[in-house]
């Protein structure tokens, strides 16, 4: 099954939160063309415009936003201005955030409620907004951004599992509802990627990726409409072990490879 297509007579809208992240930020450069209207969200308003300026010089169409994603009134007027212009062909639900344990303790519950907003929620609500419009028109793609720690819960990032492993459950279970509407589903479950998220992760990062390395095979994906973008397969194959071998083998091999400690533990 390929991913459903936009009408000719208008350039294909993508949406991409998280738009001044490493990833969102190649995500758009990749997607930026003449026959593409971006849709960018981020938080921060000048990069958000530097990297429209460059989106722009190929040749894109570009809108930004700044609305906070967490706020549902305001969240659910944003993308409902959106359809009344153009109901979006591509939704890259692609913010997040990261939160860890200091030594010897859980993560703050304020950042815990925090990431489980960003990470979880929002492309949840998002989901439930633009899913009956894309119904109506009879196609578009809903892309979710998982994580490879969502085959098993690491010890240095407990909540930021728990939300991919979510997100992951919810992508999978929506394919198979949305299959029939013409819309595609697609979860991607990335390893280490350079940015400052990644930078500021405790424990080992093997098989790091470039954030367009990343972009190119997230596009790539996306196009074929894959129900699963993972990778590295190394580590790929690695996490997923995880995930199928009894939790005593894979709780033994999780502190083995170093990811068992905490920044100052």
């Amino acid at each position: 099954m390929t991913a459903p297509s936009p009408s000719a007579a208008a350039p294909r809208c993508v949406l991409i939160t998280g738009a001044t992240g490493a990833i969102g930020g190649a995500l758009a450069h990749a997607y930026a063309t003449s026959t593409t209207h971006l849709v960018l969200h981020g938080r921060n308003r000048q990069s958000l415009d530097e990297l429209a300026i460059a989106c722009r010089e190929k040749g894109a169409h570009v809108s930004l936003s700044t609305a906070s994603l967490t706020d549902e009134t305001e969240l659910n007027a944003w993308l409902d201005m959106l359809c009344t212009e153009h109901v979006p062909d591509i939704v890259i639900a692609n913010a997040g955030i990261n939160t860890h344990p200091g030594e010897n303790t859980l993560e703050p519950w304020d950042e815990v409620q925090a990431l489980l907003d960003i990470n979880l929620k929002v492309p949840i609500a998002m989901a439930q907004r633009l899913v009956p419009a894309m119904q109506a028109r009879g196609s578009g793609q809903l892309v979710f951004i998982s994580s490879l720690a969502g085959w098993h819960g690491l010890p240095t990032t407990p909540s930021y599992s728990a939300s991919k492993a979510g997100i992951k459950a919810y992508g999978e279970g929506l394919r198979g509802l949305l299959e029939p509407h013409g819309i595609g589903v697609t979860v991607v479950m990335p390893g280490y990627v350079t940015s400052p998220m990644c930078n500021a992760m405790p424990g080992p990062k093997p098989w790091e990726w470039s954030p367009e390395r990343a972009a190119n095979a997230i596009q790539r994906g996306i196009t074929a409409n894959r129900a699963r973008i993972s990778f590295p397969f190394p580590l790929n194959f690695g996490t997923w072990w995880l995930a199928v071998l009894p939790a005593g083998i894979s709780q033994w091999l999780v502190k083995r490879l170093g990811f068992n400690h905490t920044e100052g533990a």
